[in-house]
């Protein structure tokens, strides 16, 4: 069975959790819920998942190739010591890939997409990047050479991914001595904080100890809320524009700087860096989380109403194409691909006004 035909079968059960949490937070008079965002970061799921068809013949297709020829030894894939050694492998290197995801423009420019919702719930673990296996597959190479098998990989980097699903939910509480060595709901709540005192914070997908080591943990304070979200917000629910956004930036920001060298900067240094030149001529408002406002256009209830529709019927079709894909030509896996997106695109524009404008804010994590 293949990585995108259990995506398939997990997915009842996510939208079940949905569907789940939606109604705890009615019972409980929070509600942390909008129909338009869940729609959109589900949608990006989609659209990542799709995409990902292609991504892992890079991302499987290089690991192998340095198993292959520059793995040290060979680890038997029969032995439980391996899996557990893979995971925890795994998750080590999980961690500097999504810690390098906030201090790299270039690598934020497609993990940005994870964190644009400005709600956090199970849907928003399911928005994910269609753009991130460009690169991300450089931190795992180290798995490779230490002779961790391609099978195996592949499934200590599924169970990696499915386990940090529940911790994107605001209706369970503080669990603990598990927040002190686990990544919890309570601790990656932080990571998704654009307060100061929060961000770029609490990197872990399994253990949250990696981040307790390398200085990197920062702890959910009630006295200080929570502000969701990106300091340079998306103000869209088009799922094209959410994977370009930040790379459209970083490359105006480029084109415009005089110095080649800054050129590169751009790309490299943390995100929110701009070349002094740029930053005197084209100047972004500095950040204040005092004034953001959430990202909730008005939309009429037909539209509203048919957005929905096509959105159960591109569930249905994506299903069908990841159950496929892999009997499927490249042809027809691009023609597949890009009829969904198409659909994507289409709801987004339904849900939102045609001319939506938004305060400049500064471009940082």
């Amino acid at each position: 069975m293949t990585g995108a035909q259990i995506i398939v079968l997990a997915t009842p059960v996510f939208l079940l959790l949905i569907a789940l949490e939606f109604a705890v937070g009615m019972a409980r008079g929070r509600n942390t819920y909008r129909l338009n965002d869940a729609i959109n970061s589900i949608g990006l799921g989609v659209m990542s998942q799709v995409t990902g068809v292609f991504g892992k013949l890079l991302r499987i297709g290089v690991y192998t190739l340095a198993y292959e020829h520059v793995a040290l030894t060979r680890l038997p894939a029969d032995a439980l010591w391996v899996w557990l050694f893979a995971l925890l492998f795994y998750d080590f290197c999980y961690y500097w890939q999504h810690r390098a995801g906030h201090r790299v423009a270039v690598l934020w420019a497609a993990h940005a997409v994870h964190h644009q919702s400005e709600d956090y719930n199970l849907s928003t673990a399911l928005r994910q990047t269609s753009s991130g296996f460009l690169l991300v597959w450089l931190f795992y190479l180290p798995m490779a050479v230490a002779g961790v098998p391609p099978l195996v990989f592949g499934v200590v980097a599924l169970v990696d991914l499915l386990y940090q699903y529940w911790v994107h939910t605001q209706q369970i509480g503080k669990l603990g001595w598990f927040d002190r060595w686990f990544c919890s709901p309570s601790n990656h709540r932080v990571h998704h904080a654009v307060n100061d005192r929060y961000l770029d914070k609490n990197y872990g997908g399994i253990l949250i100890v990696w981040d307790r080591l390398f200085g990197s943990f920062a702890e959910d304070d009630d006295r200080e809320p929570i502000v969701y979200g990106t300091r340079s917000p998306l103000r869209s629910w088009n799922p094209v524009w959410a994977n370009l956004q930040v790379y459209r930036d970083l490359l105006q920001d480029s084109w415009r700087a005089a110095a080649w060298a800054d050129k590169l900067r751009v790309w490299l240094k943390p995100p929110g860096w701009r070349p002094a030149d740029v930053a005197t001529r084209w100047p972004k408002a500095d950040f204040d989380i005092a004034a953001v406002q959430l990202y909730d256009p008005p939309v009429s209830r037909a539209a509203l109403f048919t957005a929905a529709g096509l959105f159960l019927a591109v569930l249905g079709a994506t299903s069908v194409f990841l159950w496929f894909a892999h009997r499927l030509s490249l042809g027809e896996q691009a023609a597949g691909a890009a009829g969904i997106v198409l659909l994507l695109w289409l709801i987004g524009a339904l849900t939102q006004p045609r001319r939506a404008t938004a305060p400049p804010q500064a471009a940082t994590a």
